[in-house]
């Protein structure tokens, strides 16, 4: 897990896009945040990049791939599948078997988009914030 690299954010509401950016500009992490509306998109940006990112992001309604199908082909990719890449839902709605089928494709977090600017200043800082704590199985740094 690479905590200095881009935070992937997958949305196809451009909506959501902007809030998403005010929050991010207003958290004043030092990540790029990079926004694809589709998984399709997303997958190839990840396949091609040599930067590892820090975290994904993703929707699960999305176009083109959804946020299931898109886990899937990260997980059985083994090139992305090393770089352990945190994998999270984010998404308007929530029902129980979402949230079981999430976690049974090793998602590491499923979050509901709050409705109020601060409510999602607030998830969005501790998403990040326990990304920042945590380690993965590929690097162990003390920073």
């Amino acid at each position: 897990m690479n905590k200095h690299g881009p935070i992937v954010v997958i949305e196809d509401d451009i909506d959501d896009q902007d809030v998403l950016k005010e929050v991010f500009q207003e958290l004043n992490y030092p990540n790029q945040v990079l926004f694809f509306g589709d998984g399709e998109t997303a997958l190839e940006h990840l396949k091609s990049t040599i930067e590892q990112p820090f975290l994904i992001i993703s929707d699960i309604n999305l176009p083109k791939l959804d946020g299931f199908k898109l886990r899937d082909k990260i997980h059985n990719n083994e090139q992305l599948k090393l770089k352990c890449i945190p994998y999270l839902f984010f998404t308007t709605s929530i029902d129980q078997r979402s949230v079981i089928d999430a976690y049974s494709k090793s998602i590491q977090g499923f979050f509901t988009k709050p409705v109020n600017y601060l409510e999602l200043l607030r998830v969005m800082r501790n998403i990040i914030e326990y990304w920042k704590d945590c380690h993965s199985p590929n690097v162990v740094s003390q920073d």
